[in-house]
């Protein structure tokens, strides 16, 4: 058996527009030692023939029937082979060089986790550089603040596969926002944390992106917090929990401005203000709100405020179409 030195997921899902761009990016990587899992996750487009086009012996093709990306990930990470694991949505794609420079990174640092910066790339052609706040190789036990530095995505990250497989982290299987939970324990666990401070993953927004989508899921990510607030043990951890918790519910009750369904995100942000009162009573003081503007951190702390601002933000976008 060939040396695999990382092992890259792929989850497919209806993306065949984007999937050829995904896969070609994954098969002419500078760096040969990978394998390829594509887990066919019951997609009911051409996916499959278009991952049949390509020949190269490093690609493991499964395919299941529809479980939801929680469910596929752990597939993919049951099979993966490699020191190294990376994981990448079949809508995005790598830098060439990407795999090259995060092994030699993690190899000469003996690091546990690579965190890299983004580059988002929109359906309109225009980009967004997504950049991680600099920090030095650390780990959460000695730096706690990583937890709120270091964004809650697996796919800008590479993971020592001993440090997932030998504590038995796993991504959600019934809810969405699966990867909350893995990216944290992850990062609790990783003895060294390092940064590459490059733009090695273009993410791809487009209009059924999960980041574009609010529906009645959104009530996942109050239950996700929820589950992780209570899995953590260590007293020095707690701060930055309530500060991540504080940033977690505050971005979700904004995003819904685009909310399929008004009225559900009216419930939503009545719920997620009523559990920051119920488990965090002063997260109106909350460091989170300190590098916000005036304003905004006006709107946020305040539930009606919110309310407000996401029914004329639903209004003012009706008149421009």
């Amino acid at each position: 058996m060939k040396k695999v030195d990382i092992s890259i997921i792929v989850p497919i899902y209806k993306t065949e527009k984007y999937l050829r761009k995904c896969l070609d990016s994954l098969v002419n990587q500078t760096k040969e030692e990978l394998e390829f899992i594509l887990i066919n996750d019951g997609s009911p487009d051409n996916s499959e023939k278009i991952i049949k086009e390509y020949k190269d012996n490093r690609i493991h093709y499964y395919k299941n029937k529809n479980q939801g990306i929680g469910k596929t990930r752990n597939y993919g990470i049951e099979k993966a082979c490699g020191k190294y694991l990376l994981f990448v949505d079949s809508d995005d794609y790598l830098r060439l060089d990407t795999c090259q420079v995060l092994y030699d990174k993690a190899e000469e640092e003996d690091l546990d986790i690579i965190v890299f910066n983004m580059e988002k790339i929109y359906d309109n052609g225009t980009t967004e550089k997504d950049k991680i706040p600099s920090f030095e190789t650390s780990s959460v036990k000695d730096n706690p603040s990583l937890l709120n530095m270091i964004n809650l995505g697996p796919c800008n990250k590479l993971f020592k596969t001993s440090i997932i497989k030998e504590n038995h982290i796993q991504f959600l299987e019934e809810l969405k926002y699966e990867d909350v939970p893995f990216v944290i324990e992850s990062l609790i666990k990783a003895k060294k944390i390092g940064q590459a401070e490059e733009s090695l993953y273009y993410y791809v927004i487009h209009g059924k992106s999960e980041t574009t989508i609010r529906d009645e899921r959104c009530f996942d990510i109050i239950k996700v917090i929820d589950g992780v607030r209570k899995n953590i043990k260590e007293k020095e951890l707690k701060e930055q929990m309530n500060h991540l918790t504080v940033r977690v519910l505050t971005n979700y009750t904004i995003q819904q401005r685009v909310q399929e369904k008004p009225e559900i995100g009216i419930q939503f942000i009545e719920e997620a203000f009523q559990y920051l009162e119920e488990n965090i009573p002063d997260y109106q003081d909350n460091k989170y709100y300190k590098g916000r503007g005036f304003l905004r951190r006006t709107i946020e702390k305040n539930k009606k405020l919110t309310i407000l601002y996401c029914k004329i933000y639903r209004q003012m976008r009706k008149k421009k179409r």
